[in-house]
């Protein structure tokens, strides 16, 4: 399975999907900072499962209908920072969604995720990032989950990563540096958490018009687990 990540910087970057998938032929796609409002139904042989509508500047995610059928959905409100009480730009930071693999027969879920910004402690991320891990597993306990997005996370991310293992998820990274705008804030910032998948690679992609580079994630269902956890 080939799932792409992407924060879009307030929508800039959403004419380069197309291209980005067909280039990639990814399976998944999962979106951050998108115009809820102006975003196709559609877009490079994917189809839109949901997105969120409580904030115009929110999630999405997208599926290959051949291969995947969406079986359920859940969008999740996370703890607010500072930023999200003044601004409001942001209610619901978490897209989950079930699907189907029509081939294997067993379900997998997919999740874009959000964290909120740098103005906000690491604490609250790591609490934002613990509840959204959680709350996956409300669309299918023991299923294999793969939440990918923008954790806004630059440094401490080892202590972050024990956290997730604690919780039984393993933190991957991907291989250069995904974010660029400032130079004391650059560093990786665009991951993945998973439970239940092999994580074969991930690649940070050419920079387009976002402030964050897209990335491909490559992944397998572990083999011992099939479509569940032991």
């Amino acid at each position: 399975m080939k799932v792409i990540s992407y924060n879009l910087n307030k929508h800039r970057a959403a004419g380069e999907l197309t291209a980005l998938l067909e280039t990639h032929g990814a399976d998944v796609l999962c979106l951050q900072e998108c115009d809820t409002n102006d975003i196709p139904e559609q877009v490079g042989g994917l189809r839109l499962a949901e997105a969120t509508q409580r904030n115009r500047l929110g999630l999405a995610v997208y599926y290959r209908e051949s291969t995947f059928r969406a079986e359920e959905v859940r969008a999740i409100s996370l703890k607010k920072s500072l930023h999200d009480y003044v601004l409001k730009p942001a209610e619901e930071r978490m897209l989950g969604v079930r699907l189907r693999d029509i081939d294997a027969g067993r379900d997998v879920i997919v999740a874009s995720f959000h964290a909120a910004p740098l103005t906000a402690l690491n604490s609250l991320r790591r609490h934002q990032i613990r509840t959204a891990l959680t709350e996956l597993q409300n669309l299918g306990p023991g299923l294999p989950a793969l939440m990918v997005g923008d954790y806004n996370y630059p440094v401490f991310k080892e202590n972050l990563g024990q956290k997730v293992r604690d919780q039984g998820y393993e933190l991957t990274l991907s291989d250069a540096r995904t974010y660029t705008r400032y130079r004391f804030f650059r560093g990786h910032y665009d991951f993945a958490t998973s439970v239940g998948f092999d994580i074969a690679h991930i690649k940070t992609l050419p920079q387009g018009l976002s402030d964050h580079l897209p990335i491909l994630i490559t992944a397998e269902v572990t083999a011992s687990r099939g479509g569940g956890l032991a």
